[in-house]
C-alpha cells in the first residue's frame, strides 16, 4: 500500500486514511471503508447453510435470489453464475428447500452484501409450499377453482374497483392504460398494503367496501410482482374465501407473468400484470369504433346487394309479356272464353233438342197407353161401391150403383141386371 507524507498542519487525503484510524478531522474514504469491509469478508470461509428459495430471478445467464431460513424469517441474498447455473439440477424454483455452498462477498462499488453459491442441490419441498399446495388441493376439492363458478366481466364497466398499494406502479398502469383505451372510465381505488402482515386483513376490507357499492361494475386487485415472499398474502385462505364469496367479478393482477399466487385460480379472471389487467377489464374505443365500422360497412354491403338482387328480379318480371302488354293476354283469354261459351251453348242446345226429342215420344207412348185415350174412343169404366172396377156382369146385380166414368167426367147408374148377349147385340 502507498505510503504518504503529509507536513505538519496539512490533511491527509481520504484514500490514505485506515477506517480505524479515521476522525472527523482525517476521515477515510467511502472506497477504502469499502476496500476494508471486502478485504474482511473475503477471508470468511465457505459454508453449507439449509434454507428455502424464495426468490429466482434469471438475468443475463445468471440468477439472482434469496434464500429463507426453514424455522424463522431470516434471509440471505445469493447469486449464481451461469457457469455454476450448468451444473445444478434444471428444476430448482422458489419454494424449494435447499442445501447450498455459500461463500460472501461484498461489492466494493455498490456497498451490496451478498453470497455466491458454488454448489446447491435439494433437501425437499420447502414448508411454505407444502402449505400452499395442500390449500390448493382443498379449495380445488371444494370448487372454488371450478370454470362454471367464475363470472363473466362486464363488457364496459361504468366504475372500476381498484386495491392496490399507494403510490405503487401498479395504480400508475392500470390508470394509464385503462384511460388510453376509454378515456372517459372511471376508478374507485382504495389503498392497501400489498405485503407484510397488513396485506391481507386491509385487502379483504377494501374487497368488501368495492364488494358492497353498487356502481362497482369490477374490481381490480394489483400489485407490482416480487419474490414469492413477499406474494404469499395473496395466497391466504381468508382472502381467497373472501374473493370466491364477492358477487361482484374479481380480477387478479398480481406480479409478473411467471408469478402464480392461488388468488388468480379463485379470481373471476386472472391477469398477467397490471397493465394486462387494464386491457382486459376495458375495451379499447378505437377497435371498438373500428369494428362498429366494418359492422356497418358489411350491413351496408349487405343491404345493397339485397336490394341490387331484388331490383334485378323485379326487371325481370316487368320483362315478361303477361306484364309488358296486359291487353294481349288479356284478348287471348277473352277469345278463349267466347270459344269456350260458344261451344257450351252449342252443347247445351243439343242435349236440350235431344231431351225434348225424348220427351215428345215418351209422352207419345204414355198417351197410347194411358186409359185416357180408350177413354175418348167411347169406352168407359164402371166402378161399384169402394171403387172396384166392374169387370164381370156379375159385379152388378140388379139395383147396384153404379159410377160410370167417360172421357169428359162420371155419371151414375143403376144396374137393371145382366143383359144378354142378344140384346147387346141388338
Amino acid at each position: 500500500m502507498t505510503s504518504f507524507q503529509t507536513q505538519p498542519g496539512e490533511t491527509p487525503p481520504p484514500d490514505a486514511v485506515h477506517p480505524r484510524d479515521s476522525s472527523p478531522q482525517t476521515p477515510t474514504s467511502v472506497s477504502r471503508l469499502n476496500e476494508t469491509i471486502r478485504d474482511f469478508v473475503q477471508r470468511w470461509n465457505a459454508v453449507w447453510v439449509e434454507g428455502e428459495i424464495t426468490a429466482w430471478n434469471v438475468r443475463g445467464g445468471h440468477v439472482f435470489g434469496r434464500l429463507k431460513d426453514v424455522g424463522s424469517d431470516a434471509l440471505i441474498s445469493f447469486r449464481l453464475w451461469s457457469s455454476t447455473l450448468q451444473r445444478l439440477p434444471d428444476d430448482l424454483k422458489p419454494g424449494d428447500r435447499v442445501v447450498a455452498c455459500v461463500k460472501s462477498d461484498y461489492f466494493v462499488k455498490t456497498g451490496d452484501f451478498t453470497f455466491t453459491v458454488s454448489a446447491m442441490r435439494h433437501t425437499g419441498l420447502g414448508d411454505q409450499l407444502e402449505r400452499l399446495e395442500r390449500l390448493r388441493t382443498r379449495l380445488r376439492a371444494e370448487g372454488l377453482f371450478d370454470a362454471a363458478r367464475k363470472r363473466p366481466l362486464p363488457f364496459l364497466p361504468h366504475v372500476i374497483g381498484l386495491i392496490t398499494g399507494e403510490r405503487s406502479d401498479a395504480e400508475k398502469d392500470v390508470h394509464r392504460n385503462a384511460e388510453r383505451r376509454w378515456p372517459h372510465v372511471r376508478f374507485r381505488t382504495i389503498h392497501a398494503a400489498v405485503q407484510g402482515d397488513r396485506c391481507v386483513p386491509e385487502t379483504i376490507a377494501a374487497l368488501k367496501v368495492l364488494d358492497a357499492d353498487p356502481a362497482v361494475d369490477v374490481i381490480v386487485i394489483a400489485r407490482g410482482g416480487g419474490d414469492p415472499q413477499t406474494l404469499l398474502g395473496f395466497s391466504d385462505e381468508r382472502l381467497l374465501r373472501a374473493v370466491a364469496a364477492a358477487s361482484t367479478p374479481v380480477v387478479s393482477a398480481i406480479g409478473h407473468e411467471n408469478d402464480h399466487p392461488l388468488l388468480d385460480d379463485v379470481a373471476d379472471l386472472r391477469a398477467s400484470t397490471p397493465t394486462d389487467a387494464a386491457k382486459r377489464v376495458v375495451p379499447d374505443v378505437a377497435e371498438q369504433r373500428a369494428l362498429v365500422e366494418q359492422l356497418r360497412s358489411r350491413a351496408r354491403t349487405r343491404l345493397t346487394h339485397r336490394i341490387g338482387h331484388d331490383l334485378a328480379q323485379l326487371d325481370q318480371l316487368r320483362s315478361r309479356p303477361v306484364l309488358r302488354d296486359p291487353a294481349s293476354s288479356l284478348a287471348g283469354r277473352a277469345h278463349e272464353l267466347f270459344l269456350l261459351t260458344a261451344r257450351g251453348r252449342d252443347v247445351v242446345g243439343r242435349r236440350l233438342d235431344a231431351a225434348s226429342r225424348t220427351t215428345a215420344e215418351l209422352r207419345a207412348s204414355l198417351r197410347a197407353l194411358s186409359p185416357g185415350a180408350t177413354l175418348a174412343r167411347g169406352y168407359a169404366i164402371a166402378h161399384v161401391d169402394g171403387g172396384v172396377i166392374v169387370r164381370d156382369a156379375a159385379q152388378a146385380g140388379t139395383g147396384t150403383e153404379v159410377v160410370v166414368t167417360v172421357a169428359r167426367g162420371s155419371f151414375a147408374a143403376r144396374s137393371e141386371g145382366e143383359v144378354h148377349a142378344s140384346k147387346m147385340e141388338a
